[in-house]
């Protein structure tokens, strides 16, 4: 998914979008959340996660996100927790670098900040006044983190980067960044690389201690505070061991417990998994009774209403309507790519293939935004390439099978609902209000991104 243009080809998730952006706005004004984005495969939850990461960056937080795997769990013997943290603060970005590797700009625009500070003063950059005001200014900044878990330390490796970024010496500020970094495996390697000791290094156990204090520090440097997104969820149900399984889904009742407790501040934990991931009370959240309990639906949505400030958003299938604006949305930009002067297909045409495309069995239930983009620039492309193609010769070629997207429950079935014959049928008749001409509006709070394009 690409961490760039998102907004050019959003359609439909508006509801979505203003739930999460409402929890955005009460982590800058220090409190904090925990969502969970819950969806099939293809349905666009890995969209919308670096969707809402684009607003992020713009409206002044911190961002950082990752992908679960076999490799990169919350908690794991084998230093699993602490590859998730590393990839984290990899991927660490803010609005000067939102691709990541954001941590030495994060840390160099308070240090910068400070020195102009204290140059408008009056003091002499050169002076020794000067230098002895910075460092106490420094210091005075991170003594308010000494009273968290592991702030101490943590506090003490700022300081002496700060003092080395004074004096000058990289090598210094490469190690206090390593140990940031969570690259020590133990507190004598450490010792030796920043010249002094400290009581601990961050590891498999600890690592979500030092999210919270660096969900603190962005603050304290001038930001609203760190959104941390962890994707491919779904790689924690896949785990064998019921006893690495259920010491994973505790690490995520404790990030759920400490924003829902104020034990967080300025902090928003957004995860992205499956129903099975949610559900399966054999292996999924479910199975965990603590988080059932927190995370399960109320008697009201069973009813079919739907609760957005409920900690899991579940991701409906986009209407008719929705997936042909995104489809001719994608046509402009795609046009615009080949630098074409105008589109291969007719609006008609492209209507054409939503209604082939919509008549499979089971579409109106499974068919996914995935589906829809990989079948349709497909067939561009193809067209493209071949001269003596048609849109005729090609849709009467293609008869649709169940998508091999559709996860499979625990004992091997699948969620789908019975396979039955669907006819093909216009796709205006959705009941969702969207223009295919222009796309869907985007939220009003959402100005920055509202692209007609």
């Amino acid at each position: 998914m690409p961490r760039s243009g998102a907004p050019y080809i959003a359609i439909g998730r508006a509801e979505e979008i203003n739930s999460l952006l409402d929890n955005l706005d009460e982590v800058a004004e220090g409190g904090a959340a925990c969502r969970f984005l819950i969806g099939r495969y293809g349905s666009g939850k890995s969209f919308l996660i670096q969707l809402i990461r684009g607003y992020a960056l713009e409206r002044g937080f911190v961002c950082a996100d990752a992908d679960l795997s076999p490799e990169r769990r919350l908690t794991g013997g084998n230093g699993a927790g602490l590859a998730t943290y590393r990839e984290l603060i990899i991927n660490l970005a803010v609005k000067a670098s939102p691709e990541g590797g954001a941590l030495p700009t994060v840390l160099s625009r308070y240090y910068t900040g400070l020195r102009t500070a204290l140059v408008s003063e009056g003091l002499d950059p050169d002076s020794p006044e000067f230098a002895a005001e910075l460092k106490r200014r420094v210091y005075l900044t991170l003594a308010e983190l000494e009273g968290d878990v592991g702030g101490f330390d943590f506090a003490r490796v700022l300081g002496e980067y700060y003092t080395a970024a004074g004096e000058g010496n990289n090598e210094r500020k490469t190690a206090c960044l390593r140990w940031l970094r969570g690259e020590f495996s133990t507190k004598t390697e450490a010792k030796a690389a920043l010249g002094f000791p400290v009581s601990t290094v961050i590891d498999d156990d600890n690592w979500y201690n030092y999210i919270k204090l660096i969900s603190a520090l962005s603050v304290r440097l001038g930001y609203k505070g760190l959104v941390v997104f962890i994707d491919e969820c779904v790689n924690l149900y896949k785990i064998p061991n019921r006893i690495s399984r259920e010491a994973n889904y505790e690490k995520i009742l404790a990030i759920f417990n400490d924003t829902l407790q104020g034990k967080a501040n300025n902090l928003a934990v957004i995860f992205g998994g499956t129903p099975q991931f949610l559900e399966d009370t054999r292996r999924g959240l479910f199975s965990y009774d603590a988080l059932r309990s927190r995370l399960a639906d109320s008697r009201y949505t069973e009813l079919g209403y739907r609760n957005l400030s409920s900690p899991v958003i579940r991701l409906r299938r986009l209407s008719d309507n929705e997936l042909l604006a995104l489809v001719k949305r994608l046509t402009r930009l795609w046009t615009e790519r080949e630098g074409l002067s105008a589109p291969p297909l007719t609006d008609a045409e492209t209507e054409r293939f939503m209604a082939h495309a919509l008549s499979r069995a089971g579409a109106e239930e499974l068919i996914t935004p995935r589906e829809i983009i990989r079948d349709y620039l497909t067939l561009l492309n193809v067209l493209r390439d071949n001269p003596g193609a048609t849109l005729d010769s090609l849709l009467s070629g293609i008869s649709f099978a169940p998508s091999p997207d559709v996860e499979g429950s625990a004992d091997g079935s699948t969620d789908a609902s019975p396979a039955r014959t669907a006819t093909a049928k216009p796709v205006a008749e959705s009941s969702a209000p969207v223009n295919p001409a222009d796309g869907m509006t985007l939220p009003k709070k959402i100005g920055l991104f509202d692209i007609d394009i």
